[in-house]
């Protein structure tokens, strides 16, 4: 049975030309991540959100999915990559508006910085309302895998001026 506690942050504030709006793009992007072989065992509501840092392109779509793979921490960053690379996924930029944006936000807790494997975990994860409010919604009981902060403790600390709501149905 594939193990759970893998964690993907999704993101998009500009529509797709395959797929649709920006909520479009993201269920698609999530039967996606399916198709290849991740399950999804928990997804959060989507969450409106401000660009980061504050920028005139516009607000982003947010959400966080749970899935269970026996794939390694590098095998899911592969997989989530080539997702948005089949999604019109140009990158280029740092921050700039895009069609898709995927994270790996945390792999049962791994910790990783070297060269041959993704930065574990997320290294700005814990800076992000937009990362953290949907993570709350599906892992309450989340701690950070390097601080061990809970998510709550997380969310105390953020810097002001991030600006998210839950998105309408």
């Amino acid at each position: 049975m594939a193990k759970r506690g893998v964690y993907i942050g999704l993101g998009a504030n500009l529509p797709s030309p395959e797929h649709g709006t920006p909520r479009e793009t993201l269920e698609a992007a999530i039967a996606a991540l399916e198709t290849h072989g991740l399950a999804v065992v928990a997804r959060s509501p989507l969450y409106e959100s401000e660009p980061v840092p504050v920028s005139d392109q516009p607000w982003y779509l947010n959400a966080v999915v749970e899935v269970a793979t026996d794939r390694s921490a590098p095998e899911v960053l592969a997989l989530l990559h080539s997702v948005e690379n089949a999604f019109g996924r140009v990158r280029a930029i740092r921050n700039e508006a895009r069609v898709l944006d995927l994270d790996l936000l945390d792999h049962r807790g791994t910790v990783h910085a070297g060269p041959e494997s993704p930065v574990l975990p997320h290294p700005r994860l814990a800076d992000r309302a937009f990362v953290l409010l949907p993570l709350r919604d599906i892992a309450p009981d989340w701690r950070h895998p390097v601080s061990g902060r809970t998510i709550s403790e997380l969310l105390e600390s953020l810097p002001e001026g991030q600006r998210i709501r839950r998105a309408a149905r």
